[in-house]
């Protein structure tokens, strides 16, 4: 048995889903958006000796701070394995 504030919220969701295309236009941008598969397919697909991560435009904002926090982490880690190895407990 579904509970009534179930049962309402699905009949909610039920009613937006099949709304006349007009009523879809207004309620958000994403709906009549243009198709970017294309662009991406062609994009991803050259054969232009790149890695997959570094094709897009956006790429360097993403991987760079995640390669420096990737080795900051790393250096940390073995200086910290270092000291223990010695026999400090605390990290300075």
């Amino acid at each position: 048995m579904v509970a009534p504030t179930a049962l309402r919220m699905m009949q909610a969701t039920r009613a937006r889903m099949f709304r006349p295309a007009q009523a879809q236009q207004k309620s958000g941008f994403f709906v009549y958006r243009d198709n970017r598969v294309p662009y991406y397919q062609r994009l991803f697909q050259n054969h232009d000796g790149k890695r997959q991560w570094w094709k897009t435009h956006r790429s360097p904002y993403i991987l760079y701070p995640y390669y420096t926090i990737l080795l900051g982490s790393l250096t940390f880690s073995v200086y910290g394995m270092t000291r223990v190895l010695f026999g400090h407990k605390t990290l300075w």
